[in-house]
């Protein structure tokens, strides 16, 4: 069974404090809880949003089972009204989040709950393991997918992934960030991600010459002739057998189709030098393919360097996001609704400056200048409304010195409702939609807020009621 379809997929101190709040008449308690992040990975400037479509499958049937029960009732610890109350088990609140392929910024709510204390406890690791995980590896593809400067990229890391499900959906989530498809066959099957692939260089070695192999390959698959050149020696022989294989067995037409692929040695001279092997034996129209432990640093470089590259392969540095595999997305309370039904704000206060949350039910705008590209996120309660027809000062919350007024703005809410009392609201998008809908989002920050190095510092402020709700809370948190 998978995994994640059980209802135990999910850290035992959810279950204790459920049961605490069923044993203390607290199960019809209303709470609020955010689920944002607080550093960008790999010091990026901002992260990409994904795995809704997801988190909605797995909420929509999260049920207990009797085998579930049984074993909750082996703990000798959970009392029997709690069990009784997951036997019918529904998810009956409100969640709100960004939809897929937004770029996402720290602090920043990226999927609100609004639910019973028990509900909201009990999704809670599966909505974190869901977002941070295809968020995480959105992230690095895009990252890498830019420093590829408008060349390919494939996503080759299956074998390298940390289980089946890391695989499959973390070829979906680079997908959504810019990938052009994946070597993974069940990715293209449940997801529609284009998959592909050639030879290993076990299919060299199994022939009695790397001229041979190559012949035998355009003969079975003229339609993708991609000949792995690194076998043996690349300039040497691999470049020349390819060279001949293709003239020898590829109808005219295919010329213009073919494909060599290097996956070791030095890339950049390599790739010079078979560039100008191919366009002297007429071949203009091979794309040579790089693969070989790439990221985004490693692409830049060699690009960089004058590489002759048309498209690269990557694997397991994107689909585990090397560099920095944690997406640290938390979960939070942020308010509950007292008796009467009025919202009261909560917060959490920590000598860390960065884990004090920002309390309240909360709307985020994104603020667009005339010519679209976005200036500024606004996180505010619930209850405001940004009037893009009037102007607007904003200001630093860390340093509220540090204003500016707008005006000829756009106002974009970003939080859409998703399940409302339980009901599903949201028509999830397709694929292809969320992927375009991703490039065209990246497009609209400025560059220096997606500069590898030292990124500017993309603002998200709070909006005047709402930073006086967190100063009077951080006064008198209780």
């Amino acid at each position: 069974m998978d995994g994640w379809k059980s209802a135990l997929l999910c850290d035992y101190y959810e279950y204790t404090m459920a049961n605490g709040y069923i044993r203390e008449g607290l199960e019809d308690r209303i709470v609020y809880f955010d689920m944002f992040y607080r550093q960008v990975p790999d010091g990026g400037g901002f992260a990409i949003a994904a795995g809704l479509e997801q988190l909605i499958e797995r909420i929509s049937d999260l049920r207990f089972t009797e085998e579930d029960l049984a074993y909750l009732r082996s703990k000798e610890v959970f009392c029997e009204g709690f069990i009784r109350y997951l036997e019918d088990f529904r998810f009956t609140g409100d969640l709100y989040a960004v939809p897929e392929g937004t770029p996402v910024f720290p602090g920043e709510p990226i999927v609100t709950v609004r639910a019973t204390a028990p509900q909201a406890q009990l999704i809670e690791t599966l909505l974190l393991l869901t977002i941070n995980h295809q968020t995480l590896i959105a992230t690095k593809a895009n990252r890498i997918v830019r420093a590829a400067a408008g060349r390919a990229v494939m996503e080759f890391g299956t074998r390298r992934a940390h289980g089946a499900d890391a695989a499959v959906l973390g070829a979906r989530a680079a997908y959504i960030a810019g990938c052009g498809g994946t070597a993974c066959a069940l990715s293209d099957k449940l997801h529609g991600i284009p998959a592909s692939g050639t030879m290993a260089h076990s299919w060299v070695q199994m022939f009695d010459s790397e001229l041979e192999a190559f012949k035998t390959f355009c003969r079975l698959y003229p339609e993708n002739a991609t000949l792995l050149v690194d076998t043996y020696s690349t300039l040497k022989s691999g470049v020349p057998n390819a060279i001949k294989a293709f003239r020898e067995e590829l109808p005219p037409e295919g010329l213009d189709r073919c494909a060599i692929r290097l996956d070791s040695g030095d890339i950049a001279f390599l790739t010079r030098r078979a560039r100008e092997m191919l366009d002297d034996a007429g071949l203009t129209g091979c794309r040579i393919i790089a693969s070989n432990s790439l990221d985004e640093w490693l692409i830049r470089d060699l690009i960089d360097q004058g590489a002759s590259i048309d498209a690269f392969g990557v694997g397991e540095k994107l689909i585990t996001a090397h560099s920095e595999p944690v997406f640290g997305g938390v979960y939070k309370l942020v308010a509950v609704e007292d008796d009467r039904g009025a919202i009261v704000p909560k917060i959490k206060i920590s000598e860390n400056v960065g884990k004090i949350t920002t309390p309240h039910f909360k709307k985020v705008y994104r603020l667009f200048d005339r010519d679209g590209k976005a200036l500024a996120d606004q996180i505010c309660v619930h209850d405001e409304t940004v009037d893009d027809t009037q102007p607007l000062e904003i200001f630093d919350p860390e340093a509220t010195w540090k204003r500016k007024t707008l005006t000829g703005f756009t106002a974009k809410e970003l939080l859409v409702p998703v399940f409302v009392k339980g009901e599903l609201v949201y028509n999830a998008p397709a694929l292809e939609e969320v992927r375009r809908y991703c490039s065209e989002q990246v497009d609209t920050l400025w560059e220096e807020v997606k500069r590898f190095s030292n990124p500017h510092r993309y603002y998200v402020d709070l909006s005047e009621k709402l930073w006086r709700v967190k100063q009077d809370l951080l006064r008198n948190p209780s």
